[in-house]
């Protein structure tokens, strides 16, 4: 297998192309070099995703079996449309990573992989789509709604779209487990959101870089919900942080309405927790069934701690900043209580 991978230096983009290393594949990454370090093993190219100089001068790389794109988050759907137009005389397959948010429903209905999606279309600029009062839908997932049409416009039924919740473990950029962990290590009365046994979904990105690399190799096509099929309870998932990290730390279980008055940040003050009906409630029965295999959360955490306790840091981005309640305003509420 010849692969190209558009990123390919950090977090799932690097266990990516460590993944198609290991398998034996050959691995061209395609980044400006900004981000992390290229991986042993792979053909790096430099160069700009929304140039279109750059995208001619990488399809005459090719051709691949296969692109993982890794790296359109940040893009506008025309952006996405042109990379995908520029590189298909040189490749058969394009596994898209992409998000739930793109779904009309989340996160306040349970999903499946056929609820509808919002609408955007494929040659939107980046200000296409809103967000709304609550919170949702997004402008983020219009834009990558409009990125999935892209993709599918361009490659068809040799189109294949990843859609994950919440991507944890080692080399997490985002820090919503690294938070936590630091956080248990700290010890002490630990703000914990109420119910205890609310039952979350993260997926470790070992599992989602494996997936990817079995949709690449393989011949499906359409959207697969990459989501935990068991999961945790929040529960289990701070017992776990604090076994883990040896913190003689104690879950103080607050009910949401308390945590609301108190002005507490949904997603980002108590990272992973909100309150929406459905925003664990994905169904991923149809990767499962395409050979989705989920690790127990509890190695998830477990390795994302070996990692960050040793020499492992993430590479530096601002959504870090976003994450976990100040330890000053955490002592307040916990203090009125």
């Amino acid at each position: 297998m010849r692969i190209l991978v558009m990123g390919g230096t950090w977090f799932l983009g690097k266990h990516i192309a460590e993944g198609a290393l290991a398998r034996g594949w050959t691995v061209t990454t395609f980044n400006r070099g900004h981000s992390g370090r290229d991986v042993s093993g792979v053909e790096p190219i430099r160069g700009d995703r929304t140039i279109g100089d750059d995208l001619n001068r990488l399809a005459e790389h090719g051709p691949w079996d296969a692109v993982i794109d890794t790296s359109s988050s940040d893009l506008a759907p025309r952006d996405v449309l042109m990379a995908t137009a520029a590189i298909r005389p040189a490749a058969r397959r394009w596994v898209h990573i992409s998000t739930v948010s793109v779904y009309q429903g989340w996160p306040h209905q349970p999903l499946t992989d056929d609820s509808p999606l919002l609408d955007c279309p494929s040659d939107a600029d980046d200000s296409f789509g809103y967000t709304g009062a609550d919170g949702s839908p997004t402008l983020y997932g219009f834009q990558k709604a409009g990125g999935e049409r892209a993709v599918t416009e361009t490659f068809g039924h040799a189109a294949v779209l990843l859609r994950p919740g919440v991507i944890l473990g080692p080399g997490e950029y985002v820090g919503r487990l690294p938070w936590w962990l630091e956080r248990a290590k700290r010890g002490g009365r630990i703000l914990a959101p109420a119910p205890a046994g609310q039952c979350i979904r993260p997926v470790d990105v070992r599992d989602v870089a494996s997936f990817a690399l079995d949709q690449a190799a393989g011949s499906a096509s359409g959207g697969f919900n990459v989501t935990h099929p068991d999961g945790i309870t929040f529960r289990g998932f701070l017992d776990t942080c604090l076994s883990e990290t040896g913190g003689a730390g104690a879950p103080v279980w607050v009910d949401p309405e308390i945590l609301a008055e108190q002005s507490v940040t949904q997603w980002t003050e108590l990272p992973l927790w909100r309150t929406h009906a459905g925003v664990w409630a994905v169904d991923s029965g149809r990767a499962v069934a395409a050979g989705l295999r989920c690790r127990p959360i509890a190695d998830t955490i477990r390795d994302t701690w070996r990692w960050w306790a040793g020499d492992g840091r993430p590479v530096e981005h601002p959504r870090r900043a976003q994450h976990g309640i100040t330890p000053e305003k955490e002592a307040k509420i916990l203090a009125s209580l």
